[in-house]
């Protein structure tokens, strides 16, 4: 943003001429072009920026894409969501993770929204903002820009997150809370996924993980315009609730209710209410208050869960709202259908309620180390008994953790006879796109060791070669089809491995 005549407004082509002379953002290496599919669909070639080395001995090289034009976030609708989920999916397979530069007024409902859009997401999304730009001196925008570009670039974090004022938030808890403070977002309602200070602490138990068998994909359509949100007063008309229920092609009501889910007792209000469910209109119930959660404790809020009304439980009203708007937009599923998921918790948008259970608790476990090394015997053994005892006993994710020699556990099964334990990791959320310490993915490890069965499954579960190792498969592929001097056996087995190549998109 720089400033004009009326104000700030977006300035094309400043933050490319911004970053470049900052030492932060810029290390002065020599200038390297990276292929980036442009929202035209076309392939061009973009000036890439590489940080310096961070406390890991890890620089970050990045490349700035600019969309045409350039919005006021205040502007920003659910064509704009679908134009960011778009670029995403083009570029997905060329870069290990993406930071999305966004105005603070709308930010919690674009991370909400593209959390929704988002499936079987396993690299890192980021979306920050600043309360003052760049171009002025006293500014949170470099702290935010770069702290969101040392978690993108250094954590595999599988979820549409806002990072702002040294915090990671889950992208569909945060709601804007302050319109001038530099700690500007908040997640009521859910801990931060991590922070950056002195060190950069994630915590990692409490980030969502994807659990199907299934590629990354996009959902590019939301149904906004269809859409409603009503904040419920004292002394509310009747009349001004049916004046909305009876907007025309209007399929959804956010209501926005005191405390706990209450609403004035109102037998009119009521009947207009249930009117409108009996229309089919799905009305979520979330609260006003900023902590908290929607839950039957009074007769009132009982009253509307009797005449249909979902149940927000402690949604954000910009996540109620973009996310019935998301399951508006598709057609194959009914109303009873929409109800039912929007009190259950799709991508950690809520907290699911739960009967209370009560355990001894665990015996001291042993250090890290040893549970991974067990867990590296077992899967080389194909003990799936044991496998499952180590992860069970664990209280930490040990499918994304590297061992001694820098491999995970999906590393180690990707090269394992026992496609079940791959799969089995894979249900569990393990990232097919971490690399070991050589810089290899699981995928580029099960077609070296030519294990079809595996390559097919982690391509169904939307790994691909990373960029560095593709120039590589390429390589291997073709030193395959130049190999014609073999007996018959050999031959088989070239064949085999040519062809696990070409699953892995060599």
């Amino acid at each position: 943003m720089r400033m004009g005549k009326d104000g700030y407004v977006p300035a094309t082509g400043f933050l490319d001429t911004y970053l470049k002379p900052r030492p932060s953002f810029n290390d002065g290496s020599p200038v390297r072009y990276l292929p980036v599919m442009t929202n035209d669909e076309t392939e061009v070639m973009l000036e890439s920026l590489r940080t310096p080395p961070s406390k890991h001995a890890r620089r970050i090289r990045y490349a700035i894409l600019e969309f045409n034009p350039l919005l006021d976030s205040s502007s920003i609708n659910a064509k704009g969501w679908g134009e960011i989920a778009k670029s995403i999916k083009r570029n997905y397979q060329l870069f290990d993770a993406f930071v999305i530069l966004h105005g603070t007024d709308s930010l919690a409902y674009t991370s909400s929204a593209l959390s929704f859009m988002i499936s079987n997401l396993g690299k890192s999304i980021i979306l920050t903002g600043s309360q003052a730009p760049m171009a002025e001196l006293h500014n949170d925008a470099t702290d935010n820009l770069l702290g969101s570009l040392i978690i993108a670039g250094h954590y595999m974090v599988p979820e549409v997150c806002l990072f702002f004022n040294h915090r990671l938030f889950r992208g569909n808890r945060a709601t804007k809370s302050n319109a001038h403070d530099f700690r500007a977002f908040s997640s009521p309602n859910f801990h931060s996924l991590g922070k950056v200070g002195i060190s950069t602490n994630i915590n990692w138990n409490l980030v969502n993980r994807p659990s199907t068998l299934a590629p990354f994909s996009v959902q590019t359509s939301l149904s906004t315009a269809h859409v409603a949100c009503l904040r419920i007063f004292p002394g509310i008309l009747p009349e001004m609730i049916e004046g909305i229920l009876a907007l025309e092609n209007l399929k959804g009501l956010v209501l926005e209710t005191f405390g706990a889910g209450n609403m004035p007792e109102d037998e009119r209000l009521m009947a207009v209410l249930r009117k409108g469910v009996d229309n089919g209109i799905v009305i979520v119930n979330v609260t006003q208050c900023m902590t908290g959660s929607v839950s039957p404790l009074y007769a009132s809020g009982t009253a509307l869960a009797r005449a249909g009304i979902v149940f927000g439980l402690d949604m954000t009203t910009e996540a109620a709202l973009t996310k019935l708007s998301c399951l508006l937009a598709k057609p194959e599923l009914t109303v009873t259908d929409i109800r039912r998921q929007m009190s259950l918790s799709l991508r950690g948008e809520l907290t699911e309620q739960a009967a209370t259970s009560f355990s001894h608790p665990n015996s001291l476990l042993p250090p890290k180390l040893s549970r991974l090394t067990a867990l590296a015997y077992a899967i080389k053994k194909g003990d799936q008994e044991s496998i499952s005892s180590v992860l069970k006993e664990s209280n930490e994710f040990l499918l994304n953790e590297f061992d001694y020699s820098g491999n995970t556990p999906l590393h180690l099964a990707a090269t394992c006879r026992n496609i079940d334990i791959l799969r089995d990791f894979l249900s569990q959320g393990a990232s097919v796109h971490l690399r070991n310490g050589d810089g290899r993915t699981p995928l580029f490890l099960a077609a070296d060791a030519s294990i079809e069965a595996n390559v097919l499954l982690l391509r169904e579960s939307g790994a691909h070669l990373h960029t560095e190792e593709v120039e590589y498969a390429k390589l291997k592929l073709k030193t395959l089809k130049w190999d014609q001097a073999s007996s018959r056996p050999a031959e088989f087995a070239r064949t085999t491995r040519q062809r696990c190549w070409e699953l892995a998109g060599a």
